[in-house]
């Protein structure tokens, strides 16, 4: 998975994108330990953090800053606990991370973005260990088939030569490890030097997202739904049959538990465990195709790509459609979409929500207010045009002329 941030220009003749490689690691038994502790002690960290600004803003509705509350941990609490010591036997810099994404939630709440934060679970997985490079100059050393993370040392890589290894054209600044499923994830940043972009065509290109169909180009190409695929069918029937195994497994755990407290739960983390895989497999199947979808529209290289505003929040209030709308990732599609436009230097702009794209005639520009859901094909009332509902729509996006561009 790759996401890029906007190119900064650097030198003559090209410029400087920040561009994240993630990848699976093997740790070493030693290796698994710490980044468990690590791991633990910034969701700990986060925990007693949002828990100190939640007493402070109950009584005063301000909170306390990232900076303030390490000052306060190492100066007083810690002192008067000698028995959370155990902190200090981490990585400081995993703590300081943990502290400031705190604060970053807790500066959305204030702004109105965000609800207010909630404590990190231990089984969610959520949490993960921030590593960074000394000095300004410098690079987290990586070779085809290990990296070095700073308090790890060298983690073996299971997928070779994926992260960029020449030290003078792709620079590490920082990265992430992470645990999903039994597995552990390293997620790099890396400073790559690009050339100068390529002309692009002198042709747009207009995208209508849905549900029946992922999404409709305006040049007749027409991306399936993968939920309608035997591989997805087959992953989601695998993982309704663990859920279930391990509804019985839980519902046997009460029962154990009532006549013996001291029963264990290791079935039951074990059968999690297997859910979390199968789930963890859907995913990256959707997650895949989105990218595949992109990597293709991007390629043919336009001048400029409309897509409509679509209001996600809404669209997931309705009973009957929230489950595929989610299933569809539109959200991950428009961001990723986003950050490939300004690798190749396209214009991505965006239609409002209320622009009636389906309603509108091509052909004449007549709307026809009372088209059903069910309408598959669009007859226009004046002109009799006929033409597919979603091919419609991503003509009348590409050729629309009020619209807001995405920097």
């Amino acid at each position: 998975m790759e996401f890029e941030e906007q190119p900064i220009i650097l030198f003559k003749g090209g410029f400087k994108i920040l561009k994240s490689y993630k990848t699976e690691i093997d740790p070493t038994e030693e290796q698994t330990k710490k980044i468990k502790k690590t791991i633990g002690t910034c969701r700990f960290i986060y925990n007693f953090y949002l828990a100190k600004n939640k007493e402070i803003y109950e009584q005063s509705n301000q909170s306390m800053s990232a900076f303030s509350f390490m000052k306060w941990l190492n100066n007083e609490y810690l002192k008067e606990n000698p028995d959370k010591l155990w902190i200090k036997e981490v990585s400081t810099v995993s703590i300081q991370k943990a502290t400031q994404n705190a604060t970053d939630a807790f500066r959305r709440f204030f702004k109105g973005q965000n609800r207010f934060p909630k404590f990190k679970k231990k089984n969610k997985q959520d949490v993960k260990m921030y590593f960074c490079r000394q000095g300004k100059n410098d690079s987290i050393k990586c070779e085809r088939h290990r990296i070095k993370i700073p308090t790890l040392g060298w983690v073996k890589l299971k997928e070779k030569g994926y992260i960029p290894t020449n030290p003078n054209t792709h620079i590490i600044r920082k990265g992430t490890v992470s645990y999903k499923a039994g597995r552990y994830y390293v997620s790099v940043l890396v400073e790559e030097m690009q050339p100068m972009k390529e002309r692009l065509n002198d042709f747009g290109i207009g995208i209508d997202l849905g549900v029946k169909e992922f999404a409709t180009l305006s040049n007749g190409t027409i991306y399936q739904n993968i939920n309608k695929t035997n591989r997805v069918k087959d992953l989601e029937k695998k993982l309704n049959r663990e859920r279930r195994k391990w509804s019985r497994k839980y519902k046997s755990y009460l029962r154990r538990k009532e006549l013996d407290e001291n029963c264990t739960k290791e079935n039951l983390l074990k059968q999690q465990i297997k859910m979390q895989k199968v789930f963890h497999q859907l995913d990256n199947a959707r997650t895949d195709y989105v990218n595949k979808c992109i990597s293709e529209i991007v390629k043919t290289k336009p001048s400029y790509i409309t897509i409509e505003d679509l209001d996600v929040m809404r669209m997931m209030k309705n009973k009957h459609l929230s489950m595929e709308v989610q299933k569809q990732k539109f959200f991950e599609f428009r961001t990723k979409l986003a950050d490939k436009c300004r690798e190749y230097g396209i214009e991505l702009r965006v239609v409002d929500r209320w622009y009636p794209s389906s309603k509108t005639c091509h052909n004449c520009g007549c709307i026809k207010h009372n088209l059903k859901l069910s309408e598959r094909v669009y007859k226009c009332p004046e002109c009799g045009f006929k033409i597919d509902r979603d091919l419609n729509a991503a003509l009348n996006l590409r050729d629309s002329k009020i619209y807001k561009i995405i920097p």
